[in-house]
């Protein structure tokens, strides 16, 4: 059963065919009385919802590390509840499961100071470990974020509206999108106090409305930036609805299905979600295995994925007169006109 060098073929293969006629499955748990490293083979994650497509490539690309090892992984989602997932950890402990993988709920981990000191090895995902001695992998939200400010600029784009969830939660991720866009705008010299926020777009339904008033207002932007795919898939209905969707610019944080058959496609900040997920399972079974490193937050970054609706430029220097496209030269003269403006 384990493998031991000195048994007779003749005995493994008796075994083997008792196995199969019985159907019989190791007892884990009697196994782990036994084993000398006092390991279960086991390890949680705990996501905000299993359902989300980021959450599941995560989890697809920790499985496969997992399974590597030889190691079943417990998943569970909490819905962004911090009493729930306090009760999943614990529950995860009481199973003896060999480490963690967390997305935590809300902005604090100082929770989970608990379970660290208990010696379970943590590894928190897309939100920074708190001052938990823990590693964290994270996206480059902020980079990601002044990368889209970057693009929409470019394209001659100045009155430039900013959507997405507000920081009520505490999250991070929230923070650091709003940081890097509003920062890049002030880099290029666009006033940040006269850029239009919509905040707490917790979900589509709430984007949708709200960017439905603001392109209906006597101020419509140009462009839009939304920080997280709810606010993206809202602000696409809006745009659709009001027949701006080939007239108003939109960048959207998070990349998710269909995005590249809509016309015009959606142009997005991709994070890289595999990569995540295997980093973070990197650095859990290094701590199983004994590292001492001090703990570290790594930055997974992002990719900006032109589509096509963050490359229409604004009305009033679109890159077209009379069905002629401008040249690059001249393209690049209209973008330096809308930046002395």
């Amino acid at each position: 059963m384990n493998a031991e060098p000195n048994v007779s073929q003749e005995t493994v293969h008796r075994v083997r065919e008792a196995i199969e006629r019985l159907d019989y499955q190791p007892d884990l748990n009697a196994g782990n009385l036994k084993r000398a490293n006092g390991k279960t083979l086991t390890i949680g994650l705990v996501v905000e919802s299993v359902a989300n497509p980021i959450s599941s490539a995560i989890h697809r690309a920790i499985e496969q590390k997992a399974w590597e090892r030889d190691t079943a992984v417990f998943a569970s989602s909490h819905g962004d509840d911090p009493i729930r997932e306090h009760a999943i950890m614990q529950a995860l402990q009481r199973r003896r499961v060999d480490g963690m993988i967390l997305t935590t709920a809300g902005g604090s981990c100082a929770y989970h100071a608990e379970g660290a000191a208990r010696r379970t090895p943590l590894v928190f995902v897309d939100r920074a470990s708190g001052g938990v001695g823990a590693d964290a992998v994270i996206s480059g939200d902020f980079t990601g974020a002044a990368h889209a400010a970057r693009h929409l600029l470019g394209h001659g784009h100045r009155r430039i509206a900013y959507c997405g969830p507000g920081d009520h939660l505490g999250f991070r991720s929230a923070r650091e999108r709003e940081r890097g866009f509003m920062e890049e705008l002030g880099r290029w010299g666009v006033p940040t106090t006269d850029v239009p926020v919509l905040q707490d777009l917790d979900d589509a339904e709430t984007a949708q409305n709200a960017v439905a008033t603001m392109v209906r207002s006597g101020s419509r932007p140009t462009a839009i930036f939304t920080s997280h795919g709810p606010s993206t898939i809202g602000a696409i209905r809006a745009l659709r609805e009001a027949g701006l969707h080939n007239s108003v610019a939109l960048v959207g944080f998070d990349d998710f299905a269909l995005t590249e058959i809509l016309e015009p496609g959606v142009t997005v900040v991709a994070p890289d979600p595999e990569r995540i997920g295997q980093m973070a399972a990197e650095r859990l079974f290094a701590r199983i295995d004994g590292s001492r490193a001090e703990p570290n937050t790594y930055v997974v970054p992002t990719t900006l994925i032109a589509r096509g609706s963050g490359e229409l430029w604004p009305k009033i220097d679109a890159p077209h007169r009379k069905g002629r496209r401008l040249s690059p030269h001249g393209q690049a003269a209209a973008v330096e006109r809308q930046r002395n403006r």
